[in-house]
């Protein structure tokens, strides 16, 4: 059998769109030893295809982290599945807050070195010390303590459109670099209660470990992130202390939580939190647009951009020989010291 995907990008996307069933996105990860990740990955892509679930996972020794797409009539033989499974008996699945089915178009399982890349090389670091779980209902009443801290283990990207009130930044562009600047931000108030917190649990679960091998002693982390809270605040009645969108990592690049509106266009300047990629698959820059914008610009983040779209595909293909997008993401805070590195 083959396990992985043959047809090409334009097919998948066809094939999706002509499906006439509704799909669930839902995302779970597990810490846990994982002996042979190829396996483990072989396996698992020949049961979820056989379910036509598509969406992206990564398997590594410490164990497995998915978002995935089920269709519905098959979401409970995928939890079937999961629960054959030891270490994901029960697993709690995240379901998304803000889902129009069109998640994911093809099913990807990698094998990694870690299921979340967090550049510690340290030895004695141990993920199964790891900081205390808080529910929705603790995470409402332990913000509400002048002496609780609460810390956003996401990307500077996600953080902009949303994040929870008073919730601190961490400026960075990846979780590696994150980690030792979370330390350093907090050293003078070890003292504090600190509460972590990403999309889904698996940054914030892994942060909380290395909090607490730095030396902190009352850490906290959200279970299920933000999108296990929004389900929850809102199944409970309870106060949503989050503010604007979810950024998430598939085709639809935020879910929206609340009608705030707290980032702005990064061409115009107008309130908006719409995420998009540049037209020109030269730059495919990760930023955000309004629809004036994206009328004005044909898509694209810069005149350069449009003027490139506009010309011959053939033209576009040449132009992207050799090129090296790597982590295409709009940094202000980057952008602003690069410029005045310019100036000097």
């Amino acid at each position: 059998m083959v396990l992985h995907n043959r047809l090409s990008a334009t097919e998948l996307k066809q094939k999706l769109a002509e499906e006439t069933f509704k799909r669930v996105t839902v995302s779970f990860y597990q810490y846990a030893k994982i002996a042979d990740p190829k396996a483990f990955r072989d396996g698992l892509y020949q049961a979820l295809d056989q379910l036509r679930v598509f969406g992206r996972i990564y398997v590594a020794h410490e164990g497995i982290n998915a978002q995935v797409s089920i269709p519905e009539q098959h979401f409970e033989a995928f939890r079937q599945h999961l629960d054959s499974i030891s270490f994901l008996k029960g697993i709690r699945l995240n379901i998304a807050v803000d889902d129009n089915g069109k998640s994911f178009w093809v099913l990807k399982i990698k094998v990694r070195d870690k299921i979340v890349a967090d550049g510690i090389t340290d030895p004695t670091f141990d993920m199964g010390n790891r900081g205390r779980y808080v529910n929705a209902k603790e995470f409402n009443r332990l913000t509400d303590d002048p002496d609780t801290v609460v810390i956003d283990m996401r990307n500077h990207y996600e953080y902009e459109v949303g994040h929870f009130d008073k919730a601190l930044e961490v400026p960075s562009d990846t979780f590696r670099e994150q980690l030792p600047m979370a330390v350093d931000m907090m050293k003078d108030q070890k003292e504090k209660n600190i509460i972590m917190y990403c999309t889904g649990g698996i940054r914030c679960e892994k942060a909380s470990a290395y909090m607490l091998h730095a030396g902190f002693k009352n850490v906290f982390h959200l279970e299920g992130g933000i999108i296990e809270y929004t389900n929850k605040a809102r199944e409970l009645g309870l106060p949503n202390k989050f503010r604007g969108k979810n950024f998430v990592f598939d085709d639809r690049l935020g879910e929206r939580i609340s009608d705030d509106i707290i980032s702005q266009c990064h061409q115009c300047g107008a309130p908006c939190d719409t995420h998009t990629n540049c037209a020109n698959e030269g730059c495919h820059l990760l930023f955000i647009q309004c629809e004036k914008c994206a009328a004005a610009y044909n898509g694209c983040c810069s005149a350069e951009c449009k003027e490139v779209l506009a010309l011959p595909e053939e033209t576009q293909a040449e132009l992207r020989k050799g090129i090296d997008k790597g982590l295409m993401l709009f940094n202000k805070r980057r952008r602003r010291r690069d410029a005045s590195l310019k100036k000097e």
